[in-house]
């Protein structure tokens, strides 16, 4: 698979990501929710930690722990040939720099995604490409582990 590949990918999610994190600040307002269904709504809430808000107001830990992750994922994905881990490793890339572009401009990640079927803390794409990413890398990890 072609690392041309894995550099649309992080593009597209890193735009994608920003894209609508800038219309969620400038169509609702904060703590606001738009588009109400039985599954996924969007409401504009303001992160200043991690997941579940985990080290929340740590912002510099943050971004350096960001930058570590990021060198290491374009690491792997220099070194990575099959294509689960090629696109596993450039969604969690796309993800982490989506999140770190936020934590660099405003202090804080925008979130948006709320789930209504379930209660879970409200997410935006970089999450999810995050989630996605390594999901592949598991899938990836579970075909060697069988090939070996």
């Amino acid at each position: 698979m072609s690392k041309r590949i894995s550099i649309f990918i992080v593009i597209a999610v890193v735009g994608l990501d920003q894209w609508l994190k800038m219309w969620v600040v400038h169509h609702i307002p904060l703590g606001g929710t738009r588009f109400y269904n039985p599954i996924i709504d969007l409401t504009y809430l303001q992160n200043r930690g991690a997941a579940w808000s985990l080290m929340s107001g740590r912002q510099w830990s943050l971004i350096g722990l960001t930058i570590v992750v990021s060198a290491m994922l374009i690491y792997f994905l220099v070194k990575a040939k099959n294509k689960w881990a090629i696109i596993g490793l450039s969604l969690a890339l796309g993800g982490a720099v989506g999140n770190f572009i936020d934590r660099l401009r405003f202090g804080y990640v925008i979130d948006m995604f709320q789930t209504e079927f379930v209660s879970f803390p409200i997410f935006n794409i970089a999450d999810v490409a995050l989630f996605c990413g390594v999901s592949c890398l598991f899938i990836y990890i579970v075909i060697s582990e069988r090939e070996n």
